[in-house]
């Protein structure tokens, strides 16, 4: 699938398709304006790059990328990032740097696109991705408390930074503490009482609204216009520094790797819930138009935000056009509104920052990846310890290193085939490559396909670098109108926490259609496995065969068996198998 057909969502856009984008497109903008400001922070630029990467840069994104629910902009990891290396290259103007890196990160994403190497982010592991994810937060959270304090920020490692804050203390501002406590509780409060309220905002909003109505500024309460004003208007243009190319080559293929797995990572559970087929490539195509974008329009990297994102989906976005509608309303708010925020104290921004560093740190998660193999385990820890104590870049290329080693030494060929019941009665498998959709099911010149349950067959090493390939397998089953998929995982190996979680949003989406997924065969290492981390529960203990020891096919055959009765269709090739069974049993 190209980007531009993926552009159907389109046709036919009335009145019912925008009743739904415009709320969820004026939700996102809510929400992109105060987390550009705050992320700008973190990527030390100057605020008002923040806010121009949630404009034409998320236009573009969200129009020719394969995904209608991912809302692109500036992000807390790809920000962190991008403020490690303005840190590292302080003799550098830090503008300048982010303009010069967005334009890198485009290019090399427009090329990968380009070359359909979309397939390459499955070998980055799903505890590599936690593991700096957690570490982002932990760092952002860091990062913020001499500005919660109103103290000097410290420089270098992190134990020199906390050194810092803490030999600062005694010249705390009180004021500083009131104003980011009272973000951080506002914004709480608010999500607990109805999530579609826009915290982030209103609490900006207040504070912005308290600074001028009391005079703030004046009584030593830094706000954004002490960092560096926001004029009203639209952006000029800038150009990179080329020149800079060879500095920031390392930290631009470190920004343009993690913004790929952050940016599929988000579009893959979304998808997972709304069916939507993905092209990664394409993706990549769309976002690396985006930040090329935003190499002249005086912003810096962008990619898709989860946050955002699955704030759009839960509005209830129909298309493409809500993160459209989104970008045009935040480039009105700058516009019209711009100079409003240099009133922002940044104490109001920690406290927005520490509520985004805590929830960074998904603990059940974490506790799943702990619960998970050696190499998940080690994958996750060591990737947490490296954002805490090497330059991010190196991190993340700590990260992807850790993948490709776990990669290399785990990969086997994966291979799937259909189970059919051929004409004398008896199964057999096939490859899929000799089917095709009509009418809604699969049908072949070779044999005979089932309308209403299909039982594929998978061998080989399911770890998180055959991720994509299942995936894609379900994926081509799950397009039919099958009401049963029997997945037989004949001597599965390697299961992690990724194929897990490929296996859960499979039953997920099946199941939201009224349709099942059946797990059959597993060995009993596979199924303790499943059991340990919680999948089991998670997909129905009902829908899951071991293998017995009975006879060969003991397992298969009930699970067909309840197939079957689950579709409502005792007349099936499958039944007939299991009479012939009987037969010669």
């Amino acid at each position: 699938m190209s980007g531009f057909s993926s552009f159907r969502d389109l046709a036919g856009y009335g009145r019912r398709e925008l009743a739904r984008d415009l709320p969820a497109g004026l939700a996102v903008a809510f929400l992109a304006v105060p987390q550009g400001v705050a992320y700008a922070l973190i990527a030390g630029i100057p605020p008002a790059m923040g806010l121009y990467a949630a404009t034409l840069p998320a236009l573009l994104a969200s129009l020719l990328r394969s995904s209608r629910h991912v809302v692109a902009g500036p992000t807390n990891a790809v920000s962190l990032l991008v403020g490690s290396a303005v840190a590292i290259h302080a003799d550098l103007d830090p503008a300048t740097m982010a303009v010069t890196l967005a334009l890198m990160v485009g290019v090399i994403q427009v090329t990968a696109g380009g070359l359909r190497l979309g397939a390459l982010v499955d070998w980055i592991s799903a505890p590599v991705v936690l593991g700096y994810i957690t570490g982002a937060g932990l760092l952002i959270g860091l990062g913020q408390l001499h500005n919660v304090t109103g103290t000097v920020g410290g420089t270098g490692r992190v134990d020199q930074k906390l050194l810092t804050w803490v030999g600062g203390l005694g010249d705390a501002d009180l004021l500083s503490i009131g104003v980011a406590l009272g973000t951080a509780v506002v914004i709480v409060v608010l999500r607990k009482l109805n999530r579609r309220l826009p915290g982030a905002i209103l609490a900006m909003a207040g504070a912005i609204a308290l600074t001028m109505v009391l005079g703030l500024d004046e009584r030593g309460l830094t706000t954004i216009a002490d960092v560096s004003v926001i004029e009203g208007g639209l952006p000029a243009l800038t150009l990179p520094d080329l020149s800079l190319v060879q500095v920031l080559l390392p930290t631009a293929v470190a920004v343009a790797v993690l913004s790929m797995v952050e940016s599929s990572s988000v579009a893959r559970d979304i998808a997972s819930r709304s069916g939507q087929r993905l092209a990664l490539s394409s993706e990549f195509l769309g976002e690396g138009v985006a930040n090329l974008s935003a190499a002249f329009l005086g912003a810096y990297p962008v990619t898709g935000s989860l946050s955002r994102s699955a704030l759009n989906e839960r509005e209830g976005a129909a298309t493409r056009a809500s993160g459209m509608m989104a970008a045009v309303v935040v480039m009105g708010g700058v516009v019209l509104a711009g100079p409003l925020l240099n009133f922002t104290p940044i104490a109001s921004l920690a406290g927005l920052l520490l509520v985004v560093a805590v929830g960074l740190v998904h603990t059940d998660h974490i506790r799943r990846v702990m619960r998970s193999h050696l190499a998940d385990k080690l994958s996750f820890v060591v990737t947490v310890a490296g954002c805490m104590t090497l330059h991010l870049d190196q991190a993340i290329y700590l990260g992807v290193g850790i993948s490709l080693v776990s990669y290399l030494r785990q990969a086997r060929l994966v291979r799937f085939r259909d189970l059919v019941v051929d004409g004398s009665g008896r199964l057999r498998e096939v490859s899929p490559r000799g089917r095709r959709i009509e009418d809604g099911s699969f049908v072949s010149d070779a044999v005979q396909y089932c309308a209403h349950v299909h039982v594929l067959n998978v061998q080989g090493s399911l770890f998180f670098g055959a991720a994509g390939e299942l995936q894609a397998a379900l994926d081509e089953v799950m397009a039919t109108r099958a009401t049963v998929l029997v997945l037989r995982l004949k001597r599965a190996r390697h299961l992690d926490v990724t194929i897990s979680d490929v296996l859960v949003a499979a039953s997920r989406q099946l199941s939201a259609e009224g349709r099942h997924l059946m797990i059959v065969g597993l060995t009993s290492s596979a199924h303790r496995y499943l059991d340990e981390v919680g999948t089991l529960d998670e997909l129905g203990r009902d829908k899951v065969f071991a293998r017995s020891r009975d006879h060969w096919f003991a397992a298969l055959e009930e699970a067909v068996q309840h197939a079957l009765e689950l579709a409502g269709q005792p007349e099936s090739p499958y039944a007939d198998w299991l009479a012939g069974r009987d037969l010669a049993g």
